[in-house]
């Protein structure tokens, strides 16, 4: 939001989040210890993220996820398309909008009871049959005409 320009070394410092959706090994334990208290690292790139896991730990993250599915907090578009394409189907809506993938966004959050929410479990798993059902509902209810 600031249009910020450099390398991601000195972009990062002072951050709360990084979502990486690049190349894997490019973030390094300096640059997390750089970010601020209790970080949070979505290292997205696939099949080697940003940075793996236990360095990330170990250079002080907060929460850490990744996209793939042998390590917790796994990011994976299954988690959003089987709910989001029945709910467009359902709905005969035509158009996906920012508003419906927030919205989606937003299900998912949800699928994960408070009480259950630690660093090690921000998502519901990507097997749980009702997750698409209630992502399809939600986008029907909200978005068809």
């Amino acid at each position: 939001p600031n249009d910020e320009r450099g390398a991601l070394k000195d972009i990062i410092k002072n951050a709360d989040v990084f979502i990486g959706l690049s190349k894997g090994g490019l973030l390094t334990e300096e640059m997390i210890q750089s970010m601020e208290y209790r970080p949070i690292v979505f290292a997205l790139a696939n099949p080697v993220p940003e940075i793996m896991p236990d360095e990330a730990k170990h250079a002080g993250v907060y929460i850490m996820s990744t996209g793939r599915s042998d390590f917790e907090n796994q990011i994976n578009n299954a988690l959003a398309f089987p709910g989001l394409f029945k709910g467009l189907i359902d709905g005969k809506i035509k158009k996906v909008t920012n508003e419906i993938k927030l919205e989606s966004a937003l299900m998912i959050a949800s699928m994960v009871p408070t009480d259950e929410l630690t660093p090690d479990n921000i998502l519901p798993d990507a097997l749980d049959r009702m997750l698409p059902l209630q992502i399809a509902k939600t986008i029907e209810e909200k978005f068809s005409k």
